[in-house]
């Protein structure tokens, strides 16, 4: 008899915890140990419930699935990390498997598929939805720094320069070189659509 797989599912939507508990149950070697409903409610679940694999969305309050990814490798290294997302966004795909997580998915994939995710997840393997790995590859890799990511993230909200630039604390000028430098990375004429094109990429 295989060893049970123990899973913890960290989603902030209760249906969908539901619905995934209830198809992972189906499975013979797989045992749903903890429900969370915040990322940085993860790292304290899987340690207490001695999860083997997380399986975690991204749009999460505290803190988003990809960071719950990075928390998780670095507090209990033996975990395995799985994302299941609905947004199947190449950037974030990138930005899963940098922050540690061994596997990426769509929410809409069969169950049959995601039990078998998650024992290959756990045999030490890595799992990426097929048709994302292929977009990643064709948008290539987030070419926006750190600090054009702030300043981006800012920008969504759609303040004046000066409100941005007090937000993340540089100068007004500074702000509008970032700006302008994502602007012509993103191949966009604005700031609000450099956010945007920004955002569905994942690159944010």
């Amino acid at each position: 008899m295989s060893k049970t797989i123990r899973v913890l599912l960290a989603d902030d939507q209760a249906l969908v915890r539901g619905a995934l508990a209830a198809l992972l149950a189906l499975e013979p070697d797989l045992e749903v140990v903890a429900e969370v409903g915040r990322g940085d409610e993860v790292v304290g679940a899987a340690r207490a419930a001695r999860a083997d694999v997380c399986l975690l969305d991204i749009e999460m309050p505290g803190i988003d699935g990809i960071a719950a990814a990075a928390a998780v490798r670095d507090a209990l290294p033996g975990v395995r990390t799985l994302v299941v997302t609905t947004f199947g966004r190449p950037g974030y795909l990138r930005r899963a498997l940098e922050a540690g997580a061994s596997g990426f998915v769509v929410k809409d994939t069969p169950s049959r598929q995601l039990a078998e995710a998650v024992r290959r997840v756990h045999a030490g393997l890595r799992v990426v939805d097929p048709s994302l790995a292929t977009e990643s590859l064709v948008d290539g890799a987030n070419p926006l720094t750190e600090r054009e990511r702030e300043v981006l993230r800012v920008a969504l909200g759609g303040g004046p320069v000066a409100t941005i630039a007090a937000s993340v604390h540089l100068s007004p000028g500074t702000v509008r070189n970032h700006l302008s430098s994502a602007i012509g990375k993103t191949n966009t004429s604005t700031r609000a659509e450099a956010a945007r094109v920004a955002q569905e990429r994942g690159w944010l």
